[in-house]
């Protein structure tokens, strides 16, 4: 009786909540990232953006950065920060989506796009596991914000919408040649048939230095 208990208890701890042992885990890794991130931010060569530049010539400039920085960035290291107010989520980003590079926090798929470039921006995150970043992504509402902050800029989306796949549906990681990001986690909770994925438009980025730039919906 006492070990049926203990094992509805436990249960209950990570349906309610999360995994204890494996957000030990993560929460050291994100001190570590953390570090890394600062280093990154410290030593990042800064993108020449023209001053007085209009949305247009904006938009170019932080494309042919965020190329750059895509093809410079090595697998399983910190490339930015990533904000969900609903979710109560401020944390850094990692390159790749792999089963050891998802156990620092949420990743981006190597596949697909960094902020800026316009095209696609895919990012997965554990739902139960590893600091569950993306827990209650199904809380997640259109016109609520996700913020990337980026060594080249700050880039604000909307939630437009979600949907729920197959996991072996392949077709939600192809381009549409519009930036998009897509936020992706395990669903149900607890197993891995279907994926939730969370769809949103980009509606404002900002240069470093301040300057931003309004997109129209």
């Amino acid at each position: 009786m006492a070990v049926g208990v203990l094992a509805i208890a436990w249960t209950v701890l990570v349906w309610r909540w999360q995994d204890p042992f494996t957000a030990l885990y993560t929460h050291y890794q994100q001190h570590q990232l953390a570090s890394s991130y600062e280093h990154l931010l410290a030593t990042f060569p800064a993108p020449h953006y023209a001053a007085g530049a209009s949305l247009a010539e904006a938009r170019v400039e932080v494309r042919d950065a965020a190329l750059a920085f895509r093809r410079g960035a090595k697998p399983g290291t910190a490339i930015g920060r990533i904000r969900i107010p609903r979710l109560g989520l401020n944390m850094v980003f990692v390159n790749g989506t792999d089963h050891d590079t998802l156990k620092k926090g949420p990743g981006r798929y190597l596949g697909s796009y960094m902020p800026g470039e316009g095209q696609l921006v895919y990012v997965a995150g554990h739902r139960t596991t590893y600091l569950a970043p993306f827990s209650h992504i199904d809380a997640l509402r259109p016109g609520d914000r996700v913020t990337l902050s980026m060594p080249y800029g700050t880039f604000e989306y909307a939630i437009t919408r979600h949907v729920i796949v197959k996991a072996d549906d392949l077709a939600v990681l192809r381009s549409h040649g519009r930036e998009l990001l897509a936020l992706q986690a395990c669903h149900p909770r607890f197993f891995a048939t279907h994926r939730y994925i969370a769809y949103a438009r980009l509606v404002r980025f900002a240069l470093p230095g301040g300057r931003s730039f309004a997109l129209s919906a």
